[in-house]
């Protein structure tokens, strides 16, 4: 087994940063700005061939008796709770702070084993930057810098040392289950819905937009199939972005739905289809991920809501229409069996592995039905189709003058591959491939 380090502190100490260090990633958000990291964050760390698993938390803020720093707290405590080791970061060029002493007074009073550590002493005499935090009574504390890693082996040596060692693997993370992304618009109930779908507090759901900055991954099984849910920031247009931290999260969201295969977008049934719903659908597509839609807060929505909703998911996001969509309720848990069957639905169509001879006689079928238009005096030939990669589905389809097939046929044949092969929930890529005339550019009669 790994052993799990909890890295704790006040905000803006540097957890972050030795985080993204100790998992060689860059997969927690670092900006000089106190509150940055709000959820627990896991990552798998590596100290040359030993493993364990690591997790950032938000800022530890005693005294704080409301707001969303109540709601980091929680989550803090929780890590603390889930560790075998704690590591206590404190900022040595702030020096000890009264909320310092505070968090000190709480975890000496654990029976998990509890690491002091002096961050940001870069360029500092390593006696005189730790010499004032003796007095919290935890030890001799550890000067390191997270940003420039001076200390951080010597300190994961001693955190490690009384554990059995779990080696490291190079191999990729299996990819034989679905990764499925919640994305959406802030405060439309992301966070909530996978709270409701995993059956705990596993992220915040704080009423405020905003709430989730980094990209969450949470692993689970549900009816004796494994999962991994992504929680997003929420996506906002580019330009509509205030802070830098923001924008990084956008960034986050972006790349988590890149990462997954299955993108969950949570809509709010109150506000009906916004500008910034279509903007995040169209990121979805761009990329090629599977979606299915989840109309949240419907059990709030009056009849004229639900119906304008309606109207508004064929009008506003018709380029979507191979998705499925659910009326669900994430507070109260209705709706969700129905959403995750077809995500596993969306999931087997974006992975499906489709044969040659079957795409080929269902293209012919395609081209029996209803030829491809004519330019001129020649008409598009086609004459073999096979399946190019998955997540999404890409077919490839071989002859003669495709370069002059109109878009209408190709979106003609894209559905029609859809029906025939029960594509549900994936978008699918038809290319065009033409042959190479050998008479081209030789002399009639040569």
């Amino acid at each position: 087994m790994k052993p799990v380090i909890a890295l704790v502190g006040r905000p803006n100490v540097g957890k972050s940063t030795l985080f993204n260090r100790l998992t060689r990633t860059r997969d927690a958000i670092v900006h000089d700005v106190p509150g940055v990291t709000r959820d627990r964050h896991y990552g798998e760390g590596r100290l040359g061939d030993r493993a364990f698993i690591a997790i950032d938390t938000g800022g530890l803020e005693p005294g704080a008796a409301e707001g969303i720093y109540v709601e980091m707290a929680r989550q803090a405590e929780q890590a603390i709770a889930e560790a075998d080791a704690v590591v206590f970061i404190v900022d040595g060029r702030a020096g000890l702070t009264p909320g310092d002493r505070q968090i000190a007074e709480k975890l000496r009073k654990l029976r998990t084993p509890v690491h002091l550590t002096v961050n940001k002493t870069e360029g500092m005499q390593p006696d005189t930057a730790v010499a004032e935090f003796h007095e919290l009574g935890l030890g001799a504390p550890a000067p390191i810098s997270g940003a420039h890693g001076e200390g951080v082996r010597e300190l994961m040596e001693f955190v490690l040392s009384p554990f059995p060692e779990a080696r490291f693997s190079e191999e990729k993370p299996d990819k034989g289950h679905p990764r499925v992304a919640v994305v959406g618009r802030p405060n439309v109930g992301k966070s909530t819905l996978i709270n409701a779908i995993v059956g705990e507090e596993r992220v915040i759901a704080f009423g405020e937009p905003g709430t989730t900055r980094d990209s969450i991954e949470v692993p689970f099984e549900r009816a004796g199939r494994r999962y991994t849910l992504i929680d997003t920031a929420g996506v906002r247009r580019r330009g509509k972005t205030g802070t830098p931290v923001e924008y990084f999260s956008i960034v986050k969201a972006l790349q988590a739905i890149e990462a997954s295969n299955v993108a969950i977008l949570v809509l709010d049934a109150l506000d009906g289809v916004t500008e910034q719903d279509a903007h995040v659908a169209g990121y979805i597509l761009e990329r090629g991920r599977a979606v299915v839609i989840a109309v949240n807060k419907w059990d709030a929505a009056d009849r004229e809501k639900r119906s304008r909703m309606k109207a508004e998911l064929q009008w506003k996001l018709g380029f979507l229409g191979f998705a499925e969509a659910h009326p669900i309720s994430a507070k109260e848990g209705k709706g969700l069996a129905a959403l995750m069957r077809s995500v596993d639905a969306a999931y087997a169509a974006a992975m499906a592995r489709l044969a040659t001879p079957k795409l080929t006689r269902a293209m012919m079928a395609a081209v029996e039905k209803q030829a491809p238009p004519k330019t001129g005096p020649i008409r598009p030939k086609m004459r073999y189709a096979h399946q190019g990669g998955v997540n999404p589905p890409r077919i490839i389809i071989h002859g003669n003058a495709l370069d002059r097939v109109p878009e209408s046929y190709r979106r003609y044949l894209e559905g029609y591959f859809r029906t025939k092969f029960e594509l549900a929930g994936t978008p699918l890529r038809v290319e065009f491939r033409t042959g190479r005339n050998p008479y081209a550019g030789k002399k009639r009669g040569a």
